[in-house]
């Protein structure tokens, strides 16, 4: 079974006129590659940026220009058999011009016209100069945007510009890109998240015996890093406080990022963001144990044997420190990663951990262990619920951990409120 949202899918690229347009062909190539159908469209602007042939021989399908718009031979219009074909639309970049046409109803251009027409989601990424993003135009413009209808708005990122200045307009990564594409896929364009604060915890602890040795453990911070981003994309401000991390750099942007390493960083940083947060992910993979002796210097195989026999110290169990000291309403979610008879472990977990939820996954299975583009195992809830979640991609997984944790919140919340109004 192909557990990709994108496989399958038909993607209509629009290309408008911002340098970033040269970005696209490798987002086109990558979406070719995962197995989705894909058909561009280019405004002039963009025409002259990138081009067209190459993007009709990557995505093997002709590119559209404002030139095909109209024929005498064609049995219906062009925009509208675009807008009726696509599943969903992807603008990328998003100029302010092709921005302001779609808010105020001009359809002047094909991609206009397309997506006036367009009943499909679309996926806008916005890109253009630091000024005009902040323009009060383009802000109120995007600002509008986001309240449409079956529109994901996936703001610049902050970089050096193509004019050379520093600051906010550079158009996301392409992997943030098909991220962000794949989670319109998978959950859709609803923002439920919006108006809240989420803290996620991601990746492993490092231990350090000296300068060159380390206890951690194989944890990427891929779970983690997909809670923020499937969060972030519902409308969250997101607190991602995580360790080293394998994965790709440009899934960082749009987070608010407290790198940490040893778990005692790790509870310093829980301690100072814990009251801010609505709700909290603790899918950090922490080290349950500190050497006790630790060398300035990197030290010989005997000094090495000395401190590995020395008592260790017992990291402090974060999870239940968090529960304890919480502000309600504020619904946990805990994660165990499990090897054997997974189910009763976790559940032994769930009950002295005091979390809200809690999901377990066998780290001895393929497809759910550490470094896992997938996972599955069992989501553990109030009054001993217990949910299978089957194999799926880490982002998917991750909305719907967020499902059961914003159905926590609003409980909590209601709850909250009758208590007032006893009080």
């Amino acid at each position: 079974m192909d557990l990709d949202p994108l496989a399958g899918r038909r993607v209509l690229v629009g290309i408008s006129g911002s340098i970033a347009a040269v970005k696209v062909p490798a987002l086109v190539s990558a979406l070719v590659k995962r197995g989705a159908e894909v058909r561009c469209v280019l405004t002039p602007s963009a025409a002259a940026l990138v081009s067209p042939v190459a993007l009709a021989s990557l995505s093997r399908q002709r590119a559209y220009l404002d030139a095909d718009q109209w024929s005498h031979t064609a049995a219906r219009p062009l925009h509208v058999e675009l807008a009726e074909w696509a599943e969903f639309v992807l603008v990328a970049p998003l100029s302010a011009t092709t921005l302001g046409r779609w808010i105020h109803g001009l359809g002047d251009t094909l991609l206009a016209s397309v997506l006036l027409a367009t009943e499909a989601p679309v996926l806008a990424a916005a890109a253009m100069n630091t000024a005009m993003w902040s323009s009060p135009g383009v802000v109120g413009n995007w600002e509008t945007l986001a309240g449409f209808e079956r529109v994901l708005p996936l703001g610049p990122a902050e970089g050096l510009l193509a004019c050379d200045r520093q600051g906010t307009g550079r158009m996301a990564e392409p992997s943030l890109v098909l991220l962000a594409l794949e989670s319109l896929a998978s959950w859709g364009w609803q923002r439920d998240w919006r108006g809240r604060r989420l803290l996620v915890t991601a990746g492993p602890t490092r231990e350090w015996l000296d300068p060159a040795r380390c206890i951690t453990n194989p944890s990427t911070g891929l779970m983690g890093v997909m809670l923020a981003q499937a969060a972030r994309l519902r409308g969250a401000a997101v607190d991602l406080v995580h360790g080293p991390l394998q994965l790709d750099a440009a899934w960082l942007e749009g987070l608010s990022c407290h790198p940490i390493e040893t778990g005692e960083e790790l509870q310093d940083a829980l301690a100072a963001l814990q009251p801010q947060a609505d709700a909290i992910a603790m899918a950090a993979a922490v080290a349950d144990h500190r050497p006790s002796v630790r060398f300035e210097h990197k030290g010989e195989k005997e000094r090495l044997a000395e401190a590995l026999t020395a008592p260790w110290q017992p990291v402090p169990d974060l999870l239940a420190q968090m529960v304890q000291r919480r502000c309600s309403p504020q619904p946990i979610l805990g994660f165990a990663a499990q090897s054997g008879d997974v189910l009763p472990q976790a559940r032994l977990k769930f009950r002295r951990k005091g979390c809200d939820l809690l999901f377990a996954n066998a780290i001895d299975q393929p497809g759910s262990g550490f470094g896992s583009s997938t996972n599955a195992g069992w989501l553990l809830g109030p009054g001993e619920d217990c949910r299978v979640l089957e194999p799926m991609g880490k982002l998917a997984l991750a909305h719907q951990l967020l499902s059961a944790l914003a159905e926590q919140l609003a409980l909590a919340q209601q709850l909250n409120e009758v208590n007032g109004r006893s009080a």
